[in-house]
Order: C-alpha cells, then structure tokens, then sequence
C-alpha cells in the first residue's frame, strides 16, 4: 500500500492524538512533528521547528489553535504541502474556505478546513439527515463535555494560567458555557473574566466564570453530542432521526482529521470542507474493497 507522509504541526492535546492515529493508519508514515520547542525528545520521532528539514510531506496535519489556522495554513500551502486543520469557528468556516481555496490554487495543493468532529463529521450527518427529510428542524446537543476550543480561547485571555470551558447542553441546541479559570498571579478577576465574556467563542451563549485554584484537578476530555431531526420526507410527517456518541474529544478529532488527509490526495486543488468530500476517500483501501464492505 503507498504510503502518505504526513507531518503533525503543534503536540497540544490533538497533536498528540494524531501522531497516535498517523501511526496507526495502514496507509500512512509518520514525517515528523513540528512545534516551536523543537528540542524536547519524543521516542521515535522526529521532531523539528522547520517542516523543511523533514524532507518530501504530503500533508500537514494542523493541529494549532484556530486563531492561527490561517496564517499557518497559508504558509504551507505555499510550500505545496496539502494542508488539513480543525478550525472551529462555524461562522467563519466559508470565510477561512474562500481564503484557503485561494492560496491552494496558487500553488496547486489542496485542503481540507474545519475537518474535526463539529465542525466536520457531525456537519456530514447534518447534511444526510437534511437529505433524508429536506423539511424539518435539526437540533446539535453538544455534551456535557470539555471543549477544547473554548478552552483554548479563555486561557489565550491576559492573566489566565490555565482555563478549562465544559459546555452543558439545555436542549433544542442551546448551551450553557461553564468557564473554570486558574489566574497568574496579580491578575485581576473581574478584568479576566469581562475579557472571557466579551469574546466571540463565548459572547453568544449563557457563559458562567468560576476562578478555581488548579485547572488540572478538573479536567475531564470526554465530549459527546446528540443531534435530532424531526422532518418530512416527501410529503410524509413525522419522520425522526437521531445520532449520538460519546467522545474522548482530541482523539476523535486527531482520527477524523487523519481520515481527512488520506481524502485530500484524491482532490484537485483547492479548498474543502469535510460535505464535499466523497465519503469513500476517506477510507483506506480500493474503491471496490470500500464499496464491498459498506454497501
């Protein structure tokens, strides 16, 4: 089987994950990690600060916060690597997509945004379910569970040492967000928390923040979701579907976003979120052994 070399950029929580699901995949080696503390021994890998250094990479693997999605991505692409991140965003995906659509064709490479869970396979099973009764109402449940996003957004805020964000779902896909906060020292609360508020991962839901004395006494990386739809298919009522799973959040990510760069070295250049691609190209294996097992 021809092997796709691919290359993990940051060794955060998803970093971590993909460099375990990389290695796992049949039809996949391992390049290299890349992260800006270079020098920290990792048993058997390569770790660098340039992906330059690890020779030919099919794909990146970007495992960055969101908010440097872009700006790392660009510069990838620009290199010819084909690129698959986990922004997650929803408002901004078709923005980022535009953005990255671009830059792929300038160089003929290719990507794929927003490849994680939700946005990502989830956004599959919205759209199916939209396919399978094109009139309805579609409810996302996500949790209880820790969001890494959210997490990652409040401890980026002035005076935050560490954060941990749990989102609550209350129903009919609304959601309370509780924020847990380990402050620097000196740093103000009311300050910190009015920044975390403010915030546009935060400033549209119900957000509670709580200053706790460690962070990591509470962290748990289980996640879930339960999506609904109930709808009309053709002219039928009371059609209802529903999936549900419950997740250890970066592994599932790290997974789907593995799956993501086997299907992006069967597209033609440019950008592309996960309901564009053939669900089949993200399996390995020939079109006929997929096809044999799944229809």
């Amino acid at each position: 089987m021809q092997q796709i070399k691919v290359a993990v950029v940051g060794y955060g929580n998803i970093g971590k994950s993909a460099i375990e699901a990389v290695c796992a995949a049949p039809d996949m080696t391992l390049a290299g990690l890349v992260r800006r503390r270079a020098g920290e021994d990792i048993p058997g890998v390569t770790v660098t600060d340039d992906v330059k250094t690890l020779g030919k990479v099919d794909v990146a693997l970007l495992c960055t916060p969101t908010r440097a999605v872009e700006q790392t991505a660009k510069e990838y692409l620009a290199m010819g690597i084909r690129t698959v991140d986990s922004f997650d965003i929803h408002g901004g995906i078709w923005d980022l997509r535009g953005t990255l659509d671009t830059a792929a064709k300038e160089s003929g490479a290719a990507a794929v945004v927003s490849a994680g869970w939700d946005p990502g396979s989830d956004s599959v099973v919205r759209a199916l379910m939209s396919a399978m009764a094109p009139k309805g109402i579609t409810n996302t449940n996500f949790g209880p569970g820790m969001s890494m996003g959210h997490s990652v957004a409040a401890k980026a805020v002035d005076g935050v040492k560490n954060a941990l964000s749990m989102t609550i779902p209350l129903g009919t896909g609304v959601h309370r967000r509780m924020v847990y906060i380990e402050l620097n020292d000196g740093a103000d609360f009311e300050t910190v928390k009015a920044a975390i508020l403010a915030d546009d991962y935060f400033s549209h839901d119900d957000t509670h923040v709580t200053q706790v004395a460690d962070v990591d006494a509470l962290i748990d990386r289980g996640h879930g979701v339960l999506m609904t739809r109930k709808g009309v298919s053709g002219v039928t009522q009371n059609q209802n579907f529903s999936f549900s799973m419950s997740i250890n959040n970066p592994a599932l990510t790290a997974q789907v976003m593995t799956a993501c760069a086997r299907a992006i070295m069967k597209q033609a250049p440019g950008a592309y979120t996960m309901i564009e691609l053939p669900v089949a190209d993200l399996l390995p294996g020939s079109k006929e052994d997929i096809v044999r097992a799944f229809v």
